[in-house]
């Protein structure tokens, strides 16, 4: 049976309605990697059965105690707590997960819909371990294995026709959370309805990006991603380059994580990452650049005295336990000539400067090509090496350009994959810069050119498409139209307005996106006004309802703290007073229009991003956003609505007879310790989040998502009446709050200045200082949180902290 492509298994999907339902799944092995699966499984609200083997050196009485039976698989479980970056989206999830070995435990597999192998990389083992899973298993029930290695078709040898066609290959890469790359592995015998599923499951559900691969070695990502890697340990010593030079080139300004290619490779770990690279030097005899996988003396070096990176230590960095004149500590490079460590060097190339002011990858990439030195070279002969490298893994690794691209974005967190690289330069030009490094580019692209096109991908009304090989035309890219791309509405329709911080969309059915475009998308004049003028445009015009968000790395910093300073450094209180009236009259704006107004966010939601979501009438968080009132760490409080609005939702969670000071306090020490919720399930735990707002696991989907709510609002939506009725407690509260103020000086979790603040944090929840519990507006509750803002501008210490933090990107605590 020939394996079916993505574009096949995409069009059945979108057709089928899925019939499966997974509501458990058993993850067999607890390593690094399976207790990461189990994690994010455990993430989306599904329990997870963890299994591991019993340790071998037991004691025959300690092999009758349980605890000791799932010792491996238990300290898995207890790691997970304290993994950093936090593996689960709440410390409370991993009670869903429970644990066992594969002796006692096997047989619980046995209502597990899904089954997932994660032991060590040997097929002799998992084939003993897919024996036990067939004894087990119930008939129908996914079985995949998570190797990185091991032909998938091996594995299920020997194994039942329903085992057979219920079992593939699932890669995840690590960490499973943040990752968003998900290789699908078929067999012959994989029934065509499992990637099907497997497609649906891990877009929607897993938030994933799914990729098909050809059971070929190392499958895509790694293929590609691990060839990239080594080409330019080798353009190193051709260049003669250092490896902090490489890391700063190699880094944001190709468009690829900051740490660059040496610094990546010590978090990977440079044994995990020689074993993917013998894997492809010893399977892919036909590779025509496999001598770019030959490993350098350095590499060799690193793994002979196991100095691995991250996890033991040292690689290609080593940190010490020295520090600079400014405190930090110092790290050493790996000079990679003598093979010794030496203190870093700094990097200067005048490509690198020409690329500082282009915010765009595109004329980044470009620039480099015009330059001449070691950094562009560095640029040019990769990206020209890599061009011929794909073009001639297809079909051999996929039959589809888009999937490598797909994947080299998902799986190694590169900006775009090779053939958007490619399409920057032009396919013409590409060929020659592979050429010129002596490199074959395939007869296919050669063939393309010829026929006029010079691109692989080009939007047509507003959809993506690619260059497919086999018809030699352009198709729709499959899934492309579940997506809502503003950049590929701005390329082929006009706005609906636009300034020149913020532009609106049309998003189709009547409804407006409102798309931050200042840098960081901070929260400045242009962007307030923005909001304002959408807001009333879509009242004033029909249109059923407003999304505010993007599809930048970040929803928002906050507020512009650079206007705020210039003001606050003049003492222009008078325009200051203005300015942040006009601010909290914009996120006033957003909860009593006339239209629904829904925020649609990601990554970083701090400061007046997060007042402003907090007063739309729901929010679609992506599950990796990060949200807080941040303020306190530039010497503040929320000034845009947000300190009123923790007052307002104190008072509505205040049950009558009930004890309310212990609630407040903890809206209190939410604000007075910055807290940043690092998911968008914690931010429920904080209170930036509530029960109007949803989380949406896959971050590209998060402003469909949000367009979906306004429709779903609108039929039957009645603007909101301004709320009087709003609870504050007064001297009572105040009374209890200046006492947790003081505990968390005498903690030493704050500084004289943090007090200052904490208690003008207090002040306005309390409603200031009233004789006795009262109700009030929450325009009376903004006027006093204006006032407090304002008093903490005029304060020197306060003035410190935004200076710092304008001039060093991190917090002051004076």
């Amino acid at each position: 049976m020939e394996t079916p492509t993505l574009e096949a298994h995409s069009k059945t999907t979108s057709n089928k309605k899925m019939s499966r339902k997974i509501k458990k799944v058993a993850v067999l092995g607890s390593g690094v990697m399976g207790a990461g699966i189990a994690a994010h499984f455990a993430n989306i609200g599904l329990d997870v059965l963890m299994l591991d083997i019993v340790p071998f050196n037991l004691t025959d009485e300690e092999k009758k105690i349980p605890a000791k039976r799932n010792s491996i698989v238990n300290n898995a479980k207890k790691a997970l707590l304290k993994s950093k970056p936090a593996a689960l989206y709440r410390k409370s999830f991993a009670d869903r997960i429970k644990v066992g070995n594969f002796d006692d435990n096997m047989k619980d597999i046995a209502d597990c819909d899904w089954i997932i192998e994660v032991v060590i990389e040997r097929l002799d083992i998992k084939q003993q371990v897919f024996e036990k899973v067939e004894k087990y298993r119930k008939e129908g029930a996914l079985i995949t294995s998570n190797t990185s290695s091991i032909p998938i078709h091996l594995m299920a040898e020997g194994r039942s026709d329903d085992f057979k066609k219920n079992f593939c290959g699932t890669h995840f890469f690590n960490p499973p959370r943040y990752l968003k790359l998900f290789e699908i592995i078929p067999t012959p015998d994989t029934d065509p309805s499992v990637v099907d599923f497997l497609t649906h499951y891990s877009d929607v559900y897993l938030g994933k990006t799914p990729v098909l691969c050809k059971d070929t070695p190392a499958f895509i990502a790694n293929r590609v991603g691990v060839y990239a890697m080594s080409k330019i340990y080798q353009l190193t010593e051709e260049l003669d380059m250092t490896i902090e030079e490489v890391d700063r080139v190699t880094g944001k300004p190709m468009g690829r994580p900051r740490t660059g290619v040496f610094r990546l490779g010590d978090l990977v770990g440079h044994d995990t990452s020689a074993k993917v690279v013998e894997v492809i030097r010893t399977r892919c005899e036909d590779d025509e650049q496999k001598s770019a996988f030959t490993a350098p003396s350095y590499t060799k070096f690193l793994e002979e005295n196991k100095f691995y990176g991250d996890k033991s230590g040292q690689g290609f960095y080593k940190k010490t336990n020295d520090r600079d004149d400014k405190g930090k500590r110092i790290v050493l490079a790996l000079d990679l000539k003598k093979l010794e460590y030496r203190p870093k060097e700094r990097v200067k190339f005048a490509s690198l400067d020409a690329t500082k002011q282009i915010e765009n990858l595109s004329g980044r990439i470009k620039s480099f090509f015009k330059h001449d030195d070691k950094a562009a070279l560095l640029v040019q002969k990769s990206l020209g090496a890599l061009f011929a490298y794909v073009s001639n893994r297809i079909p051999e690794i996929s039959d589809h350009l888009y999937s490598i691209d797909d994947a080299l974005r998902a799986g190694f967190a590169w900006e775009v994959g090779p053939f958007q690289y490619w399409d920057m330069l032009g396919a013409k030009a590409g060929i020659e810069a592979a050429e010129k490094e002596g490199q074959t580019v395939a007869q296919w692209v050669h063939d393309m050119v010829a026929a006029g096109h010079d691109t692989f991908y080009k939007l047509e009304n507003g959809v993506n498409h690619y260059y497919d090989i086999t018809s030699k035309s352009y198709k729709s890219v499959p899934g492309a139209e579940s997506f809502i791309i503003l950049d590929n509405l701005r390329a082929t329709q006009k706005p609906v307005y636009e300034n020149a911080e913020a532009v609106a969309h049309d998003i189709g059915d009547g409804v407006l996106c409102l798309e931050f475009r200042s840098k960081m998308n901070s929260i400045g004049e242009g962007v307030l006004k923005g909001i304002n003028d959408t807001i009333q445009l879509a009242e004033d015009e029909g249109w059923r309802g407003v999304v505010i968000g993007n599809n930048a790395e970040h929803f928002s910093v906050g507020a512009n703290l650079m206007m705020i300073a210039m003001m606050a450094y003049q003492q222009e209180f008078d325009e200051l007073n203005f300015a942040v009236n006009a601010f909290q009259q914009t996120t006033m704006r957003c909860r009593y229009s006339s239209i629904p107004v829904v925020a649609a966010t990601q990554g970083y939601v701090f400061g007046g991003g997060c007042e402003t979501i907090m007063h739309c009438d729901a929010a679609v968080c992506a599950t990796e956003s990060y949200i807080g009132l941040v303020e306190v760490g530039v010497g503040l409080i929320p000034g845009g609505g947000g300190t009123k609005e923790f007052a307002l939702r104190a008072s509505d969670g205040f049950v009558q007879g009930d004890v309310q000071i212990p609630s407040l306090i903890e809206k209190f020490k939410t604000l007075a310790m910055a807290s940043v919720a690092t998911s968008a399930h914690e931010a429920f735990k904080h209170g930036y989040l509530n029960s109007k707002d949803s989380v949406c696991v896959n971050t590209a989907r998060n402003i469909g998502e949000a367009k979906r709510k306004v429709l779903e609002l609108t039929p039957n939506y009645t603007q909101p009446i301004k709320r009087t009725d709003i609870d504050v407690l007064g001297r009572t509260g105040l009374a209890a709050l200046y006492t947790a103020s003081h505990s968390l000086k005498l903690g030493k979790f704050a500084s004289e200045h943090d007090i200052k603040i904490a208690n003008k944090i207090a002040y306005v929840l309390c409603g200031g200082d009233l004789s006795a519990p009262q109700k009030v507006s929450e325009q009376y509750l903004l006027d006093i949180e204006r006032e407090a803002f304002l008093s903490l501008c005029g304060e020197q210490k306060t003035l410190e902290r935004i200076q710092h933090m304008l001039q060093t990107n991190k917090p002051l605590r004076n």
